[in-house]
């Protein structure tokens, strides 16, 4: 068994809306059928006990090893904990070669469980063995690496149950939430409204304590102090016991409190100078150290927070006590687990020494032997959630240490007796405001219930209802997608909306191009969304992105599919029918905002008419003839409906109908140009679906522009010397099928084509374009382009030749190497009232050349 292909599809495809690894993998004879290796699963199952059921009964013949490798994957992830559930494996039209779909989490985890899902298979066909807890061990560790921590998991999660979509930024916890001019981003348990400003003075511990009195908000006395003897005498000055610590410190680093002594206020000292150039010596406040959470001007959690402690028993040891607690699953190395380890360091050991104790001590039954002086989780220490038992008032002092901060996120640090009574009846005060706070011991507290912590960011963050979406629009098709893409954003662009548009001429943004090529695929899309400037954005998406990626969205408002023609990339990526690229372009059908989104369908093509029954939302039905059957039954039902009338493009719903004139949409030349009616008819529903007037409609048509610069390849006309030239992107059997029908509207003497051929199409459909074009111009000039796309020198030409071998038109016949000199020897032979259709490939730059030509005529 061998994989030759792996990739990862980031966003719904055609398999699921999961993201997903995709690998091709191909079996030799025997490994075709696992009825050929009777004792394979048994080997399996010794290695993996696991993994899932992988014959079922009356099916053993049809499950390859490739099965075997799917079923891995999936288990191996989730037996490490991963989320998932979603995997296929289905057959090609190659014999032993296999599509294995898997679903991941993670997709660096994704992908290691498909090289460790592979050695297991090898391990087990070879007899060799296989250590299933360390390759669980590797996954765990991995998905604990780069997937988010909790306190940012906790935001994501609830913005995802709110349908707000995100995207990770980094690799690290920086988060976009919403598309567009309606996002937000997040860093942790940090939003881009927490200014700097606010997060620079909650690291001064000293000017926070100023603000905060100045306030009325209860702190303890204290001071910065210089040196280790200035520690001593400020400790004098403000009564023992006191607490030293960093000054720009977090996560309790460096902090030491209840100190009574010389040497210990000293040592602090030197230990927190370690870590901050400037130290705090301030009063110690006995009590209960407690976090009070406060997101925008609530309290949403509180928690009582215990240093790390262990409990004696009489028989064992401090350090047996330690291990012990450290054993609880709950507690990890990191943050991705609601408890830390305790830290049996040099830390801890004075910690002992100050109790008479050592790491071999033994406690009596019942002792409490502290490890730390703070009580912070990242060291060890536990929580309690005393939320429910706050007094107002005291929560009410947590608030307006925020407020005086500035923090929009705030961890509030309070030490006092309880959280029963207000702040100010018994002596305590907040001894520190945390930016960026922790939110695990909200999450998932030691003792009590876990608070909604995430929701409650995300609710301060957007207004209830607020999905931070922008109106988007996918746009996917055979022919006609970049025309139309380009005309629905310009009708949308009616309404006021700064309007982002990806084509493959390039990515748009209110007009200007912000990136060039072919940028059809998912991470134009992206980056597109991820733009502050956009109110609503259309993308054409191409067939190569879905399958290579999967779509850059989770759901689009608006999906418009405009054709599926008959020789457009078959024969590519296991896409063999017109059956397999419906799959492919239905993909945006499927998925469309569920109840409201829309799918706009051309009815005439019976392909895309039955891609209605795989939306989640409503249809509009779009064709010429409103006769066509599924219109008929689609209009009787009162559902949206586009049709051409004589003169006019015509909507209807419930029976009202609005009036579009032809002479009105300059794309259409008069309504002559038919596969423009098309692109138009298909422009006008989705503009209706995304909730555009009719009004504004017949602005935007009458307004929109289709030349060489604002739709370059599409129809652009050029007068050269008398003889009307057409320059287009083509390229496969339909669209040339209907440029020749709206040639035939259009008068000429004589009639020229250009073209060449992609070399990654069929042979058949290389040679039915000449074909169609022999029937049509008198003289047809063949070139070959730059690029053959894996086709030997001149293999596509003398296929372009075959098709002209039963012309029943073209009487003279050209080739030349290069489309400039090919453009240049079809100008060469026009006479006035001739016409030339030249078929570019390289658009910009055979565009510019045309010009070129036609300024010098």
């Amino acid at each position: 068994m061998e994989v030759s292909r792996l990739r990862a599809l980031r966003g719904p495809n055609l398999w699921s809306r999961h993201t997903a690894i995709e690998a091709i993998v191909s079996c030799d004879e025997q490994e075709r059928s696992l009825a050929l290796l009777p004792d394979f699963e048994t080997r399996l199952r010794e290695r993996f006990p696991e993994i899932a059921l992988l014959q079922p009964a009356g099916f053993q013949e049809k499950v390859a090893m490739a099965h075997a490798l799917e079923f891995a994957a999936l288990g191996l992830q989730a037996q490490a904990g991963c989320p998932v559930t979603f995997s296929r494996t289905t057959t090609t039209v190659e014999p032993g070669i296999y599509q294995v779909v898997v679903e991941y989490s993670e997709e660096a985890v994704g992908r290691l469980a498909f090289d460790l899902a592979l050695e297991l298979c090898v391990a087990a066909a070879t007899e060799q063995p296989f250590d299933l807890p360390a390759a669980l061990s590797r996954l765990r560790d991995l998905d604990e690496d780069v997937r988010l921590g909790p306190s940012t998991g906790s935001i994501v999660y609830a913005a995802a149950a709110r349908g707000i979509p995100f995207r990770r930024l980094t690799e690290g916890s920086l988060v976009q939430f919403g598309w567009g001019s309606r996002q937000r981003r997040i860093q942790a348990a940090e939003t881009d409204a927490s200014s700097a400003v606010a997060e620079a003075i909650a690291q001064d511990k000293d000017l926070t304590k100023m603000l905060l009195r100045a306030a009325g908000v209860p702190v303890p006395l204290g001071r910065p102090v210089s040196d280790a003897e200035d520690a001593w005498a400020a400790a004098l000055e403000i009564g023992l016991p006191v607490v030293v610590k960093p000054q720009d410190g977090n996560q309790g680093k460096g902090v030491a409190v209840n100190l009574t002594t010389r040497e210990q206020v000293q040592t602090a000292y030197n230990v927190a100078e370690a870590i901050s150039d400037e130290v705090l010596v301030e009063r110690y406040l006995p009590g209960h150290d407690y976090r009070v959470l406060v997101v925008g001007s609530k309290v949403v959690a509180v928690a009582r927070r215990d240093p790390p402690q262990v409990i004696g028993d009489g028989v064992q040891t401090v350090r047996q006590l330690v291990d012990q607690v450290n054993r609880d699953p709950r507690r990890g190395a990191g943050h991705a687990t609601s408890l830390t380890k305790i830290r049996f360091d040099d830390i801890a050991l004075a910690r002992l020494a100050e109790q008479g104790l050592s790491a071999d001590s033994i406690p009596p039954l019942g002792v409490r032997v502290v490890l730390r002086n703070n009580a912070n989780l990242s060291t060890g220490g536990t929580a309690t959630d005393v939320t429910d038992d706050t007094h107002p008032d005291f929560g009410a002092r947590a608030v307006a240490a925020a407020r005086t901060v500035g923090l929009d996120i705030c961890g509030v640090d309070i030490v006092c007796e309880g959280v029963l009574r207000p702040l100010e009846e018994q002596g305590g005060g907040v001894v520190e405001v945390n930016a960026a706070p922790g939110l695990r011991m909200h999450l998932q507290p030691s003792y009590g219930k876990g608070r909604a912590v995430g929701e409650a960011i995300i609710s301060n963050m957007f207004a209830d209802g607020d999905d931070a979406r922008i109106p988007v629009v996918a746009v996917a098709g055979t022919n006609g997608k970049t025309t139309t893409v380009r005309l629905i954003g310009h009708l949308m662009q009616q309404r006021g909306w700064r309007i982002g548009l990806t084509s493959t001429d390039g990515v748009y943004v209110e007009g200007t191009r912000i990136d060039t090529g072919d940028c059809s695929g998912p991470k134009s899309a992206r980056n597109v969304l991820m733009h502050p400037d956009v109110d609503a954005a259309v993308f054409e998406t191409a067939r190569g992105g879905v399958l290579r990626e999967g779509l850059g969205f989770d759901r689009c408002n608006v999906a418009v599919v405009t054709n599926i023609g008959k020789g457009d990339h078959l024969g590519l990526s296991y896409i063999s029918t017109v059956e397999d690229l419906a799959v492919v372009k239905r993909v945006i059908v499927q998925n469309v905002t569920p109840d409201t989104g829309v799918a706009v369908l051309n009815a005439a093509d019976p392909v895309v008419a039955a891609m209605a029954d795989s939306c989640p939302g409503t249809v509009t039905f779009f064709a010429a003839d409103r006769t066509l059957p599924v219109m008929a039954k689609h209009r009787a039902q009162g559902r949206r409906a586009v049709w051409l009338d004589g003169d006019a493009i015509v909507t209807s719903e419930d029976r009202h109908e609005e009036r579009y004139l032809l002479a009105d949409i300059p794309l259409t030349a008069g309504g002559t140009l038919g596969f423009q009616v098309e692109n138009a008819m298909a422009a006008i529903a989705a503009a209706r679906a995304i909730g555009i007037t009719p009004e504004l409609i017949r602005q935007g048509l009458a307004t929109f522009v289709s030349d060489a610069a604002t739709t370059p390849g599409r129809f652009n006309l050029f007068q050269y010397r008398g003889a009307t030239l057409i320059a287009d992107y083509g390229h496969n059997p339909d669209a040339i099928g209907a440029l020749v029908r709206a040639i035939d509207s259009m008068n000429s003497k004589r009639r020229c084509v250009v073209i060449s051929g992609a070399g990654d199409r069929r042979d058949e459909d290389i040679r039915q374009q000449t074909e169609i074009l022999g029937d049509a111009f008198d003289d047809v000039v063949l070139y070959q382009d730059q690029c053959q796309r894996g086709r030997a020198d001149g293999e596509v030409l003398a296929l372009l030749r075959e098709g002209l071998a039963n012309a029943r038109r073209t009487s003279r016949v050209q080739e030349v190497h290069g489309e400039f000199l090919a453009i240049d020897t079809a100008l060469a032979g026009l006479a006035a009232g001739d016409l030339c259709l030249i078929l570019i490939d390289q658009v910009e730059e055979a565009l510019e050349h045309i010009a070129k030509r036609v300024a010098e005529s």
